[in-house]
């Protein structure tokens, strides 16, 4: 239900007995959205709180004049299948494609010749055959650290990411004992692994790192295919998903935060929000750690402090628009620069007069995200120039930047043991977010894969039988 200017109305409380049971979910992100679509999909009446005017979290996009600016650009894998049934569930999968195959341009800059492409792609072939021939002529690599990235990948098919031990070192440390050198581990597993965890591989949880690179390389010969959004976020996270909750009759409620959450000893909860009280026989927290502890009644976790000691990381992203075109692949990874990833987001932006934007997304951003705009535009724009000799003598038409300074949980070493799972110690109440344990690192599928534990564990405890959608009826 909506006012007249388009933004959700606050939901009011219903008691009535003869109704369906109702749930609570308080944050609108991936997390809270699926879980929202997997209450109601099962008949549970659903309210569903955003502090936020709009839904989607960290994944959203804004308007700039013209433009219409994600705050950082977003990418899926193939493998990534909790997120693919998201965007199938609100009818916005053929706006977020995937590569026919995996291919990556990386661009090296500080080669000793001059600059020098070389490419990441995968083959039909099954795995590991499937990656063989684009390792082999990888030129960023030497002749023997090729090899030894094939040794190294057959070590890591072996593991059980889920081993509490792997958990506790740091991804650094197992590819320096399995002969990765400096220049291997720049090149191809952080060149990866930043994107993906966040985090450089010495800050990298081994578990963590072993899972990404398990599934995403070494599972299936397709698993590592990339998809992106060919409109902004907004369209997918917010329009899209708005209406997929509001076909269901789930109650939307924007501009709404969570105050306070109570157990009656009847076993039912009230969530306050501004002005109201609204009850519920299950409430789902699908906010960042930090809020789910401020939230949290008494009990509900053995130890709740635990979660402030989940890190976080932040992400920069650098936008440019340039008055002609400057790149011609939608996008590339780099070396030998501090840029690392380069996207083409003109279409989807709506830019219009003939210019190019490109996105610059910097993950692990410690050293960059509290900048001023000025030092960033010095320390970009020429690196930009080296990477892109169009670049130079190009007009800009804009620079601007979005920061993220707590974009995601870090994926430190130790950090496994921290995540709580979906069910607390308070009947009713379960958690949700890329923080709990899903065994994925803070991404737009480990979000979606959280939503679905937190419904799951709900509906069971409501007696209503539902279907996991990645796995069979429960």
């Amino acid at each position: 239900m909506t006012d007249d200017d388009g933004a959700r109305r606050p939901a009011t409380a219903r008691t009535d007995t003869d109704r369906p049971p109702h749930a609570v979910v308080v944050g609108g992100g991936l997390a809270g959205i699926t879980a929202a679509l997997q209450l109601a999909d099962s008949g549970v009446r659903v309210t569903l709180l955003e502090g936020r005017p709009r839904l989607g979290g960290l994944a959203f996009s804004f308007r700039r004049g013209e433009l219409t600016v994600d705050n950082g650009q977003h990418v899926y894998l193939r493998c990534c299948t909790a997120y693919r049934w998201f965007l199938d569930r609100v009818e916005g999968a053929a706006l977020a494609p995937l590569q026919r195959r995996l291919d990556v341009p990386v661009l090296d800059v500080a080669h000793p010749r001059g600059p020098r492409l070389g490419r990441l792609r995968r083959s039909g072939l099954p795995v590991p055959l499937h990656l063989a021939a684009s390792l082999a002529t990888y030129p960023h690599l030497s002749l023997a650290e090729r090899a030894s990235v094939g040794r190294a990948a057959l070590a890591l098919k072996s593991l059980d990411p889920a081993d509490p031990a792997l958990d506790g070192i740091d991804f650094a440390t197992w590819l320096g004992r399995h002969g990765q050198s400096a220049r291997t581990i720049e090149a191809l597993w952080d060149l990866v692994g930043v994107a993906t965890l966040n985090a450089t591989a010495p800050h990298a949880s081994m578990g963590l790192a072993a899972m990404v690179f398990k599934t995403g390389l070494l599972s299936e010969p397709g698993a590592a295919d990339i998809g992106w959004a060919h409109v902004p976020l907004g369209e997918l996270h917010d329009t899209l998903a708005g209406k997929a909750l509001d076909s269901l009759g789930v109650r939307t409620a924007l501009r709404t935060k969570a105050e306070r959450i109570t157990r009656a000893e009847s076993g039912r909860w009230t969530v306050e929000v501004p002005g109201e009280r609204i009850e519920a026989d299950a409430v789902v927290l699908a906010v960042p750690q930090r809020e789910t502890r401020d939230l949290l009644p008494e009990g509900a976790l053995d130890d709740p402090d635990r979660l402030l000691d989940i890190g976080t990381a932040p992400i920069l992203n650098v936008h440019v628009v340039y008055d002609r075109k400057v790149l011609r692949q939608p996008f590339f990874a780099a070396l030998g620069t501090p840029v690392q990833w380069v996207f083409d987001r003109t279409d989807s932006s709506g830019l219009k007069g003939g210019g190019q934007y490109l996105a610059v997304s910097q993950s692990a951003a410690q050293d960059d995200v509290d900048l001023p705009v000025a030092d960033l535009r010095a320390r970009y724009l020429p690196e930009l120039e080296r990477l892109l000799p169009a670049a130079r003598g190009a007009g800009i038409r804009d620079f601007f930047v979005t920061r993220e300074r707590t974009a995601t949980f870090a994926p430190s070493p130790g950090v496994g043991r921290l995540r709580p799972g979906a069910r607390t110690h308070a009947p009713g109440l379960y958690l949700a977010g890329a923080w709990t344990a899903t065994g994925w690192p803070a991404t737009m599928e480990g979000a979606v894969r959280s939503g679905f534990s937190a419904a799951g564990a709900a509906l069971s405890a409501l007696g209503r039988r539902h279907e996991h959608p990645l796995q069979e009826a429960v």
